[in-house]
């Protein structure tokens, strides 16, 4: 198959990803929360923000690379953290996690994922992320923290915005539960989907039967099974982070830190005395609060208010958002449905077709802007009357 032919963008990853999924792993994998209006609003923000095409600037070599927590990286994206990414296809963790060795970016293993950190210390290279939930008990948090350090992982990414179990509505009326427990609805779905049902059994049939969350093997207790997805395990073990959690977590974590679900400016500088590395400016992509605004109408507010790096998600579909983010004042963006319709939609090959699909995408947008490298688009003019007063605080 020609991927460039049949699958030139992350729509038609998308639509070919929703064809090979059973419905339920369909519905956790797109969903949002109520109405989905935040969902809506990250895109129609992101479709909100132009440029003003420039021309005649002959030939030009176009440099994707940039600098984050220290390092240089090949490429302006990283993978987000995605629980239950094995749900979504078999091995997910793995093939993500060696992707993101091989090519250089960020991969961000989630504290509810399939694999452990055990599981995926062989494959980790040198930009491997952990996301942490938070634990209530002490113990158990020093000893995740431990896990994650051994396994490899360098950066440890706290997630502050899921301080209660949000209710999905369309995750739960797909009758998916954690673990996940194949009723005969659920079955006869797997039923229309081969390619999916055979993998996960190859995968999973060591392991005796469908996926679940590894890492929390260990601390699961009786009462803890069989509980709807939206209120699983993770949820019994964690607690709602305040300042005091970060400082510990600083004083206990040796790598870089960063706090994932910032949405307000008033809250950078705190988090900068306490010493995190970066700030990830993120609504959860729709999936916790359905009357968040859009993720990237707050970052210039955010830019304005801190120096450190910034991390941006929620929305994101291709390089002109990408470029959208680091002109409003990104550093850096991850995206964690577009590698997982990546990967349904192709397998493993289809991370690297995605990675150059952005790419492409990056390098197109880039010229039509006349653009060299990306640092210069934080002095890109935003042609966007609703966020031009924002604009004009960000470039003051």
């Amino acid at each position: 198959m020609d991927l460039h032919q049949h699958c030139p963008g992350l729509s038609d990853l998308r639509a070919r990803a929703k064809a090979r999924l059973p419905r339920f792993v369909w519905e956790y994998l797109d969903s949002a929360t109520g109405t989905e209006a935040t969902k809506r609003r990250n895109r129609e923000a992101l479709d909100q923000i132009g440029f003003l095409p420039s021309i005649l600037h002959g030939p030009q070599e176009v440099d994707l690379t940039t600098r984050l927590l220290g390092r240089d990286l090949p490429l302006p994206f990283g993978i987000a953290p995605v629980g239950m990414s094995g749900l979504i296809w078999p091995d997910a963790e793995g093939q993500l996690a060696r992707f993101g060795a091989s090519s250089g970016i960020p991969y961000s293993l989630s504290t509810v994922a399939s694999q452990s950190p055990e599981d995926l210390a062989p494959h980790l290279g040198e930009e491997a992320w952990f996301q942490l939930y938070p634990p209530k008990d002490e113990g158990i948090r020093q000893d995740m923290l431990a896990r994650a350090r051994i396994a490899g992982f360098k950066t440890l990414v706290l997630t502050v915005d899921v301080p209660v179990a949000s209710r999905r509505e369309r995750q739960v009326r797909s009758g998916l539960t954690q673990p996940p427990r194949l009723t005969p609805r659920l079955l006869a779905q797997v039923a229309r989907r081969p390619a999916w049902a055979m993998g996960m059994a190859l995968k999973h049939r060591a392991q005796g039967g469908m996926p679940h969350m590894r890492t929390l093997d260990k601390y699961i207790t009786e009462n803890s099974r069989g509980l709807s997805s939206t209120a699983h395990i993770g949820y019994l073990l964690r607690t709602s982070p305040d300042w005091d959690y970060v400082k510990w977590l600083r004083d206990n974590w040796q790598g870089s830190l960063v706090i994932k679900g910032v949405m307000r400016a008033e809250d950078a500088a705190p988090l900068e005395q306490l010493g995190v590395d970066a700030l990830w400016v993120s609504n959860h992509a729709g999936r916790q609060f359905d009357a968040a605004p859009a993720a990237i109408e707050m970052l210039p507010e955010l830019r304005a208010a801190t120096q450190l790096p910034l991390i941006f998600d929620s929305g994101v579909e291709g390089g002109l958002d990408i470029l959208r983010a680091l002109a409003l004042g990104a550093d850096f963006v991850m995206l964690g449905r577009a590698f997982h319709f990546a990967l349904a939609a192709l397998g493993a090959k289809g991370l690297p077709h995605l990675a150059e699909i952005l790419s492409k995408d990056l390098e197109a947008n880039m010229g039509q802007l006349g653009l060299r490298s990306l640092a210069e688009a934080k002095t890109l003019q935003i042609r966007n009357l609703t966020l031009r007063a924002n604009v004009k605080t960000l470039n003051t």
